[in-house]
């Protein structure tokens, strides 16, 4: 059984690993993919139309088989390699492990926020953005800008003893659990990890980067610890609902899988705490 790890626990070998499964996945032409396949449906999704992968409640079940997709195409490459997870509540700062030379490198410079440092630095002539919001080829960062701080752990904690999953309008108007995460509501947790990166990771294309999987891994573990918390309160809505995926309707794109597929993350991956 797979166990995600905390990135900030990660061995130096974890971490070339990881790395190097990343670069290969990007050399091969199926890590642009990823971003191909976000793109398209972050820009499809809406909050009155059919909607899949955000603004929805199957946000969490369509990243966690997303993410799970990523993870197969690294181990293929590399049997060791699983998703770490980076917990923004901890390592919050420009200074953090996390953006080490030796794992994602670290924020863009200030005239143009092109990554220079680390192993997806445009000069090391493996990282070339070609599925692009813009026509800049390299990787983008400008942490803390547009958002000053990280989520606290004191807001997860407060969107973690929501108890209920989702509710109608069913959209980024919605109260409970999903939409708080999500963060189109209340504290806005998802959503402003995002932003605080700035670059590509504000905007549709966000997978560029590389810590969007260990952001996402994150979110991940969230709804994990929050099904935890709350056995009782399942996946909703369960049926018949217009525009939206249902517990036992497909997602696209994937067409064999559902919501209910994914409630139980222990038949893929384990976290490790």
């Amino acid at each position: 059984m797979a166990v995600r790890k905390n990135q900030a626990t990660l061995t130096a070998t974890e971490k070339r690993n990881f790395v190097n499964a990343v670069l290969a996945l990007k050399k091969s032409g199926k890590y642009d993919e990823f971003v191909r396949t976000h793109n398209e449906f972050i820009m499809s999704d809406g909050d009155d139309t059919d909607r899949v992968g955000h603004r929805s409640p199957s946000f969490l079940p369509w990243h966690r088989r997303f993410l799970l997709q990523f993870e197969q195409e690294l181990q293929r490459i590399d049997s060791s390699v699983t998703l770490p997870y980076w917990d923004w509540t901890a390592d919050r700062t420009t200074t953090a492990s996390i953006w080490g030379a030796d794992f994602l490198g670290g924020n863009g410079r200030s005239r143009d926020a092109q990554v220079t440092t680390g192993p997806f630095a445009y000069s090391t002539g493996q990282w070339n953005i070609n599925v692009s919001a813009d026509s800049r080829p390299y990787l983008q960062r400008e942490m803390g800008t547009s958002v000053r701080a990280l989520p606290t752990r004191a807001e997860v904690d407060s969107v973690l003893a929501m108890a209920v999953y989702d509710m109608a309008p069913w959209n980024s108007a919605s109260d409970g659990f999903r939409n708080n995460l999500e963060g189109w509501r209340g504290v806005n947790l998802h959503n402003r990890v995002h932003v605080w990166m700035g670059g590509q990771m504000a905007t549709g294309v966000s997978p560029n980067d590389p810590v969007f999987w260990l952001h996402h891994c994150f979110i991940d573990k969230l709804w994990a610890d929050w099904q935890r918390l709350h056995p009782a309160s399942g996946y909703l809505p369960t049926g018949g609902t217009t525009n939206v995926v249902d517990l036992k309707d497909t997602m696209r794109p994937w067409n064999n899988v559902t919501p209910a597929d994914m409630l139980d993350h222990t038949k893929f991956y384990t976290y490790d705490r």
